[in-house]
């Protein structure tokens, strides 16, 4: 193990918040000192078979424990999985049965592997502990938690009072999740920033069953290709570690710059003063090849970045476009800071029969301007004097934009 400096460093990486960092030096001094690697616990519900890349917070820096000598215990929720975490939702969730519970755990096993190390992993199921507990036992586990501090989730106080059911099984998440630390004796738990109340669930049941408190380290909820929701396979937005690799390079080229810089940071550990003296489209190449690369080995990404290549040669701006729109400041409200709503701007060019087609090209990905994906059909395009917009409408539809003063 480096030392603790070195340590804090890369821990400190991408990470949202320590409770408490102080705590951390001094598990970190001491395990040195001792010789005793920390116990780092992360948790993955199987609610699904596919992990994506946003899972992958956590288990990149479950890796950064790893490489820094701690043990890293990977936890399959397969018993708080039929029960179906609470967190961020408005309603109670559907239980999910044992067998599709066990099911899906089944591909978390052979997918962390591609990120962590399987010989320095292990791998639990909270089942081993909580399918043996008696009820007398749970009871006791209960008794030391009150029902006002679950009542001060957000999810369960808006529930509470719009009047929502909450069914008492929900109260039992956070507890398991809580209990999980106390059975692994962690020392330090990571998860998502919106994890953060049963987190400290189990700093408190530590405490009351006379265990120093375990360490508590959020990872910010990683956005999907859409830029703006947490990447989430029901949002469509997600990228599955087990996608072609084709269709993991298209999606991680789909993204937008500033999103492009936070993969850098949470799923790799190279420089991002050097990435951003990068062209920004050879950083997200770069980008995409080692990412890639992780899942499907060097070959794979190697094939996915010159099919990749071909494809966008096959797709640069043609010399003679479609449509040319030329605008001045009469097609502008204010000629002052004259801008042009992106819809109308499509319906300007006549390569859409209506304001509505264009509108629904631009939610489904389909616009560009300057090569950058456009998805908010309520958007604006500043316009600058002089200046020609480069749009690609649908696959094969090009329009040249130019807004002329005078």
């Amino acid at each position: 193990m480096s030392d603790v400096t070195k340590q804090m460093e890369l821990i400190l990486r991408g990470a949202v918040e320590i409770i408490q960092p102080s705590e951390l030096e001094a598990k970190l001094t001491r395990a040195l000192k001792e010789g005793r690697p920390l116990r780092v616990k992360a948790g993955f519900d199987p609610t699904a078979p596919d992990l994506h890349l946003g899972h992958t917070v956590l288990i990149h820096k479950l890796k950064h424990f790893q490489d820094l000598g701690h043990q890293v215990i990977f936890l399959i929720g397969d018993f708080t999985g039929m029960i179906g975490d609470p967190t961020g939702v408005s309603e109670t969730r559907v239980a999910l049965t044992k067998e599709k519970v066990a099911e899906n755990a089944k591909t978390y096993e052979r997918q962390i592997f591609k990120i962590l190390d399987p010989a320095k992993t292990t791998v639990e199921f909270n089942s081993r502990w909580m399918g043996a507990m008696r009820a007398e036992e749970l009871i006791q586990v209960a008794a030391h938690y009150n029902v006002a501090r679950m009542l001060e989730r957000e999810d369960f106080h808006t529930r509470y009072h719009e009047q929502k059911p909450i069914s008492i099984h929900e109260f039992l998440y956070p507890l398991i999740q809580g209990y999980d630390s106390v059975a692994l004796k962690a020392d330090v738990e990571l998860g998502g920033t919106d994890q953060k109340f049963n987190l400290l669930v189990g700093r408190d049941l530590q405490r009351d069953f006379g265990q120093e408190p375990q360490v508590v380290v959020t990872m910010p909820l990683l956005e999907g290709t859409d830029g703006v929701r947490k990447m989430s396979k029901s949002l469509g937005n997600y990228i599955a570690l087990e996608d072609k690799p084709e269709d993991m390079f298209g999606k991680l080229m789909s993204i937008s710059d500033a999103l492009m810089l936070r993969y850098y940071e949470f799923l790799t550990t190279q420089d991002l003063k050097q990435v951003k003296a990068m062209h920004p489209m050879e950083a997200k190449q770069a980008l995409a090849q080692q990412i890639v690369a992780r899942y499907h080995g060097d070959q794979a990404a190697t094939r996915a970045r010159d099919a990749f290549q071909h494809t966008f040669r096959q797709r640069e701006f043609p010399a003679e476009p479609d449509a040319r729109v030329s605008l001045t400041p009469t097609d502008v409200a204010d000629p002052h800071a004259p801008a042009i709503a992106l819809v109308d701007l499509i319906a300007r060019t006549k390569l859409v029969t209506s304001k509505s087609e264009g509108r629904r090209l631009i939610v489904q990905g389909g616009v560009e301007v300057d090569e950058q994906k456009q998805t908010d059909p309520n958007s604006l395009l500043p316009l600058h004097p002089g200046r020609q917009y480069r749009l690609r409408i649908g696959r094969r539809k090009f329009a040249l934009v130019e807004f002329r003063p005078g």
